[in-house]
């Protein structure tokens, strides 16, 4: 992870609690923490007593699992791979919300085509989130 990306802490004890319960469900249902996974103490003094986790990357997921199904306000990514375009249309767009989504790719043309078949609220190209808090979005 980049030392430089600056992360905010957890809006409440009750939400910091249930991330860090879905990141023991991801792991007993297979999930691979791949990066951060777990609470953070940042070094700034200002800083403490924040409730902060990490930025997650889970490797390993498959569809079944309840981090992967359920919407959770948590920085996060499942690591997903898969043979034909038509399975990753078909996966991302499996979900109840379709708050975002987004592609990295060098090939601008894969990215347009793909993003095309997306559902989601808002898509976002080699990037995510950059959009100003007064810009109204919402699901699918």
């Amino acid at each position: 992870m980049n030392a430089d990306v600056k992360v905010g802490a957890t809006i409440c004890k009750m939400q910091y609690d249930k991330i860090l319960d879905y990141l023991d469900i991801a792991r007993k249902e297979g999930a691979e923490v791949l990066c951060g996974g777990g609470s953070v103490t940042p070094d700034d003094p200002d800083l403490a007593g924040g409730l902060y986790i990490a930025p997650t990357v889970l490797g390993n997921c498959t569809d079944d699992m309840t981090v992967v199904k359920e919407e959770i306000f948590w920085a996060r990514f499942e690591y997903f791979t898969f043979r034909y375009r038509r399975r990753g249309y078909t996966k991302a767009n499996d979900t109840k919300f379709g708050l975002a989504a987004a592609v990295c790719t060098q090939n601008m043309s894969r990215a347009y085509r793909v993003i095309s078949k997306l559902e989601a609220g808002s898509c976002n190209i080699n990037t995510y989130n950059l959009y100003p808090a007064v810009i109204p979005f919402g699901g699918f």
